[in-house]
């Protein structure tokens, strides 16, 4: 009896030590912070996987834009999303986004579907694995977006150095351009005109208009006897050689009749191509010899690469925030009379009033216009503003019983600059808006089309760097960890002295 009493109290000595008492706190805290860990995880995990993952990269390529969200907001048809994938096995990166970007309307559906468990799904949908069948009921349309248009693989290194990284992430860009597919039901058709030396869009370009479902086509206006009837917009891309007198009536005849052209001139400004030239001059936009240097508004001392003024509004500003476009070796254009009162021309860039019209002779100091618009309506009450006889409209409604009283609107885009969308320049200078002014100047000749193309976001890594070393380069790299090495011998020589 006397033994045991011994070893309760010698046990009640031993846990009665202050050493005793602070590790049994500490027991006790790491239990309840475990607890509460435990806890925590649990009640996360109940929260749905779009809004369980915080973009915290440096590219943030979870962000979906206003354009997106505008579009998902106002989602009025049911939008299947079949992801023909093994879920496990894919790029977390995709399995992330495709759950945040559904996340924004309850009309998006997302099934995923394993293709080594169901193989007929393949043959089903007529499709590969790693692929989006994104589908609507409604209007019977569907579309694929692959895996690969999403994370684009770096294939200079895979080919050359066997390893496998990627450059791009397109999620956003390919999905909205994907759900705008299959819930509109308006398409519309551009024609780049060939046989003037034009030159070839880039795949930045092209890809951004595949994006708006526009479809791009060909056209030599040589080789046929009027603009094709399903052009919704006729496109010149830096041409070199003029029209023909018979091409340039063609163009004047479609437009009369309601068309849109958008010309962007290169080295061959307006004032080298001169019946182009006199098209424009009849609607307003009269052309400018030389090219235009602004040193009040130009790139690091290069005078002839320019940053203009922009003055746009409505969906010609849209996702327009810095404002800044660049341009090399321009042409400058002024706004004149038009040949008819009922057309109306306005300018959407331009230089400052500090710029030159420079050529081989002379400089010429001025305001010049690189970007304008011009804009006719033509039909109904307009029409008889026009010289035409009474006996001419008399056919007119003969042929047409109900287009006499039909408005349309035709319109003119010029920009002096095809530099605007060259690849060097768009792909190079990234946080540019060279690409989305240039895809709202095409989508503004489409009634209630919006530009819905979105450019796919870096994953190259980024870097901080100091461009001013000095004073503060010193104290980064050598005095705060001195301070550091300082401070805690101090502590230590006070805690040893004790």
């Amino acid at each position: 009896m006397e033994k045991g009493k011994k070893i309760i109290d010698k046990a009640g000595r031993i846990f009665g030590t202050s050493g005793t008492r602070n590790g049994a706190y500490s027991v006790g805290l790491t239990v309840i912070v475990l607890a509460v860990v435990i806890v925590f995880n649990l009640i996360v995990g109940q929260i749905p996987e779009a809004y369980r993952n915080i973009d915290v990269s440096s590219t943030k390529i979870y962000d979906i834009s206003d354009t997106s969200r505008d579009l998902l907001k106002d989602l009025d048809k049911e939008v299947d999303m079949t992801v023909l994938a093994v879920k496990d096995e894919t790029d977390e990166r995709i399995v992330t986004f495709i759950s945040k970007y559904a996340a924004l309307s309850n009309r998006i559906h997302v099934e995923w579907v394993d293709p080594v468990l169901h193989p007929s799904a393949l043959t089903e949908y007529d499709t590969s694995e790693d692929t989006i069948v994104v589908s609507c009921e409604e209007t019977g349309k569907t579309t694929t977006v692959s895996f690969s248009d999403i994370l684009v693989m770096d294939t200079y290194s895979y080919y050359y150095y066997g390893t496998t990284s990627y450059t791009e992430f397109d999620g956003e860009g390919q999905l909205t351009s994907a759900v705008n597919y299959v819930t509109s039901e308006t398409e519309k058709t551009i024609y780049q005109s060939t046989g003037h030396g034009e030159s070839t869009l880039s795949s930045t370009i092209t890809d951004l208009m595949d994006k708006n479902s526009y479809t791009l086509s060909e056209v030599n206006l040589l080789m046929s006897d009027s603009v094709p009837d399903d052009c919704d917009l006729f496109l010149m891309y830096a041409p070199t050689a003029d029209l023909t007198e018979e091409e340039t009536e063609m163009l004047g005849t479609y437009l009369d009749g309601g068309g849109k052209v958008m010309i962007l001139f290169g080295e061959a400004g307006a004032a080298e191509l001169p019946n182009l030239e006199a098209l424009l001059e009849e609607y307003g936009i009269g052309a400018v010899e030389g090219y235009i240097a602004d040193p009040a508004r130009c790139y690091q001392n290069n005078y002839y690469y320019i940053f203009p003024e922009l003055s746009v509004s409505g969906d010609m500003a849209a996702g327009i925030s810095s404002e800044m476009v660049l341009l090399i070796n321009v042409h400058g254009l002024e706004l004149i009379d038009p040949a008819r009162d009922t057309i109306t021309t306005s300018e959407f860039m331009s230089s400052s009033d500090q710029a030159y019209a420079v050529t081989e002779t002379s400089q010429e100091q001025g305001r010049y216009t690189i970007g304008a618009v011009a804009v006719e309506s033509t039909g109904g009450e307009e029409s008889d503003t026009t010289d035409s006889s009474d006996t001419e409209a008399e056919e007119s409604a003969s042929e047409s019983e109900e287009g006499t009283d039909e408005i349309l609107e035709s319109r003119l885009t010029v920009i002096s600059g095809a530099s605007m969308i060259d690849q060097q320049i768009t792909d190079t200078f990234t946080t540019l808006e060279n690409t989305t002014l240039f895809m709202n100047a095409v989508t503004a000749n489409f009634e209630g089309v919006q530009n819905l193309s979105i450019e796919p976001k870096s994953l190259s890594i980024e870097y901080n760097t100091m461009q001013h070393t000095g004073v503060f380069g010193l104290l980064g790299v050598f005095g705060i960890p001195a301070a550091v090495v300082i401070g805690g011998f101090v502590v230590w020589f006070r805690r040893r002295k004790r």
